[in-house]
């Protein structure tokens, strides 16, 4: 029977929508290889979707086409279970960009699985140790502020300390979209990250989601730091030293002193937080005043 070929990720996962920023995203995570590589599927103004449990990998470009055609969430599974003869087996969790959300487990998957919805979001899992998985992430996102992401992570390390998946952990995922939201806003892919194989890939998550925020995000204008001379100078200083500036140390900052700090930027890959202004992001200057120490 072809099922038996099928990806299984036995997983628990949550599907959420910001309204205030128009974010959609989902966060993962199973007992199985690369869950990011199937479960989560995410267009910037058109929905969310988790498929998992002998999952169909078809429901997330197939759902995203119905919610481009402005079927509700529901409507969405509804479609895409009635075409497929296995979804007894199935597991799926959609929220389009109106903010409706549902949730759709297959009778034939396996104990503890089962979902809950709630205002912008769909959480859902099998092969939990219990109901509480579920619970656990849906009031932790419905209480926790901030940026989707965060909330998505935090739903998700609830998830896990109320027992998650009864198999153990392996590998975990975390996917925002957002419209130009991508590096140098040209794709819609606000945050992908995956952990493929890790014995605590939640923790390896929320990692990598600090670099991402140092290295994709910019300070708030009020944390900006102005370079003055003596800034400037101290940059002067150790970007000579790196071999990237060659003039003097008279703390003006002038541009040969912007350009070494361009350079630099670059080579740290911090250049979303390059400024054209004569202001310095602290991130930057945090990793100019490493160089000295190094």
């Amino acid at each position: 029977m072809q099922i038996l070929h099928a990806p299984h990720p036995s997983t628990f996962s949550i599907v959420a929508l910001d309204p205030a920023s128009g974010e959609l995203g989902i966060a993962v995570q199973s007992k199985f290889l690369a869950v990011g590589n199937a479960v989560p599927w995410a267009k910037a103004g058109i929905g969310a979707i988790a498929t998992q449990s002998y999952a169909n990998t078809a429901y997330g470009p197939d759902g995203l086409a119905l919610l481009a055609q402005g079927f509700s969430a529901q409507e969405t599974i509804e479609k895409l279970t009635a075409a497929d003869p296995d979804r007894d087996l199935r597991q799926v969790g959609i929220v389009s960009a109106r903010g409706d959300a549902a949730t759709f487990t297959g009778a034939k998957c396996h104990d503890w699985a089962g979902g809950r919805t709630g205002e912008h979001y769909a959480a859902q899992g099998n092969i939990l140790v219990s109901e509480a998985t579920i619970n656990a992430m849906a009031e932790t996102f419905e209480q926790t502020a901030g940026a989707l992401a965060e909330r998505l992570l935090a739903a998700l390390s609830a998830g896990q300390a109320a027992g998650g998946d009864k198999r153990g952990q392996q590998s975990a995922s975390l996917l925002v979209v957002k419209e130009k939201g991508g590096y140098g806003g040209f794709n819609d892919i606000l945050i992908d990250l995956r952990v493929d194989d890790h014995p605590a890939p939640i923790e390896e998550l929320h990692r990598l989601y600090d670099l991402h925020l140092l290295y994709f995000s910019k300070s708030p204008e009020s944390e900006l730091i102005p370079i003055t001379a003596d800034v400037a100078r101290e940059l002067q200083t150790v970007l000579a030293k790196l071999g990237l500036y060659r003039g003097d140390t008279s703390g003006e900052y002038d541009d040969a002193t912007r350009a070494a700090l361009w350079d630099f930027c670059g080579i740290e890959n911090l250049e979303e937080r390059w400024r054209d202004d004569a202001k310095i992001d602290p991130e930057v200057l945090r990793f100019v005043r490493g160089k000295i120490v190094e």
